[in-house]
């Protein structure tokens, strides 16, 4: 046991170094590359909940993020090759009001889809651990929108940003870390306003965000149907998922957002399942607002939310824009906020007309509240990205402007044979918006101590899984393999 100990040291350390050599090799770099923060390992009870629900630790993953809910999903690919919902993490503070991200110092944070590779880690973060989102992509530069640093990040203070505790953005850095080493290239994210499920699109049926959610929410709805990572493109200044070359094409397809979409089509199996499913929703919709269901009331006055698991430790504070009610994740579990909630954190205040029916005799918890100082921060990130960005320019894996999608949990998985496709449809572009001159980013302070990793549920027990691949499926690569770490960087 001592042997292999010494063997795995080792050839981590060849590992690293190697990599170093690749990105430079200067003294930073190598400061970069044995980064605590950056390489803490991924919590034995998640692994373990990884093998209970037949997934590697270096599988591929994909994030999308929920503002109302406040909520942040890892999905994970298991060995059928399909995505699975590893954990949910709630987030300790977003800002803005629900809808995209216009122009820079608007302090909204981004909706859309996002892709992220191993330049937009950021190891040195003045934020403890971070990845930027990747805003602007494509369409967003489409419609002129601007914004810049726009990151997921710890230290639960937001300007634009998905704001975690520094326990939890340790713990998503480290997933994101193992799927590249495992040979993922860039994990999708995506970020919606909420759920996209008929009764919220029913709630806010009025809201002039309306025709970009509808247009998302089919990228949404991909996910929904198949459980596979959509593709997604950009032209015609909309987005466009899943597009194939049409049958006989012999010319490969070239989309640009700003300009005519090509002749594709969407196979058949995917473009029927959406198409069934999007009814279903237009028919509960419909039902719901010939129901009476209450418009959902703008809140100007707010900036921001909160998931409630952090509000009910602090004074004075509110779920803001975030919604107060219980959703899917089992808040209750959590007699301690997951993570430090730092003594400057800014949270949504209550108002007259705020709606806070919710108990925080739910949360109480085992510490002192923290008061909160009206403070916030910008996060930043170097500029040339640390250890993961030097690695990949070396490399050719570096910032790609191909975003991705990262959908939903729910309807049953779909096959995606290929078959005869169909053509996609258009969707109703969002209004351009104006620029705004940029924020200057905040210098990154020294390596601040490592925090404990975090688990909300006790770890499920381990079990065996089969190997069977799904067809077109990204390659599981096995967790123990340190060549293929390497080799997945080249």
């Amino acid at each position: 046991m001592k042997h292999r100990s010494l063997v795995r040291a080792l050839l981590t350390s060849v590992v690293l170094a190697t990599g170093v050599v690749l990105a430079g090799c200067n003294g930073e770099d190598m400061s970069l590359a044995s980064n605590a923060k950056a390489n803490q390992p991924v919590p034995p009870k998640l692994v373990a909940e990884m093998t209970e629900k037949d997934m590697d630790l270096q599988s591929p993953i994909l994030v999308r993020v929920f503002k109302q809910e406040a909520e942040l999903e890892v999905w994970k690919q298991n060995r059928s090759g399909q995505f699975a919902l590893l954990k949910t993490y709630p987030i300790c503070r977003w800002s803005g009001d629900l809808g995209p991200k216009v122009k820079e110092g608007d302090r909204q944070a981004p909706e859309g889809f996002y892709s992220i590779t191993p330049a937009q880690m950021n190891p040195r973060s003045s934020y403890y651990l971070s990845f930027n989102t990747g805003f602007p992509n494509a369409f967003d530069k489409s419609l002129g929108r601007t914004g810049s640093q726009l990151m997921v990040h710890g230290d639960c203070s937001s300007r634009g940003c998905f704001a975690m505790t520094d326990e939890q953005i340790a713990e998503i850095y480290s997933l994101g870390r193992e799927s590249f080493f495992g040979g993922q290239r860039s994990f999708q994210f995506a970020a919606f306003p909420f759920k996209m499920t008929p009764v919220n699109m029913a709630k806010h049926r009025n809201n002039p965000n309306m025709p970009f959610w509808k247009m998302i929410k089919q990228g949404y709805d991909h996910f929904e149907v198949t459980r596979q990572e959509p593709k997604v493109e950009f032209c015609e200044n909309k987005y466009v998922f899943d597009p194939a070359a049409p049958a006989g094409s012999t010319k490969p397809l070239v989309f640009n957002a700003s300009a005519k979409c090509p002749v594709y089509q969407v196979p058949a199996e995917i473009a029927d399942a959406v198409a069934a499913k999007q009814a279903q929703d237009d028919a509960k919709i419909a039902e719901l607002i010939a129901k009476g269901t209450p418009v959902a009331q703008r809140r100007p006055d707010i900036d921001g939310g909160m998931n409630r698991v952090f509000a009910a430790k602090l004074p004075d504070a509110s779920t803001g824009l975030s919604d107060p009610e219980p959703s899917g994740m089992q808040t209750a579990a959590y007699s301690r906020a997951p993570g430090t909630i730092p003594p400057h954190v800014n949270p949504p205040r209550a108002t007259a007309a705020a709606t806070t029916s919710y108990s925080a005799s739910l949360f109480a918890a085992s510490e002192e509240p923290v008061a909160a100082v009206p403070s916030t921060r910008v996060a930043s990130a170097s500029s040339d990205g640390g250890f993961f960005s030097s690695l990949a320019k070396k490399v050719g894996i570096g910032g790609s402007e191909t975003t991705a999608t990262t959908p939903p949990p729910a309807a049953p998985a779909v096959p995606v044979p290929s078959a005869k496709p169909k053509t996609a449809a258009k969707a109703n572009p969002a209004p351009a918006a104006a620029t705004a001159s940029k924020p200057a980013p905040v210098a990154a302070t020294p390596r601040p101590p490592l925090k404990p990793t975090l688990s909300a549920e006790p770890s499920a027990p381990a079990s065996g899984g089969g190997t069977a691949a799904l067809s077109g499926a990204a390659p599981v690569v096995s967790a123990n393999s340190f060549s293929d770490r390497f080799s997945a960087m080249r």
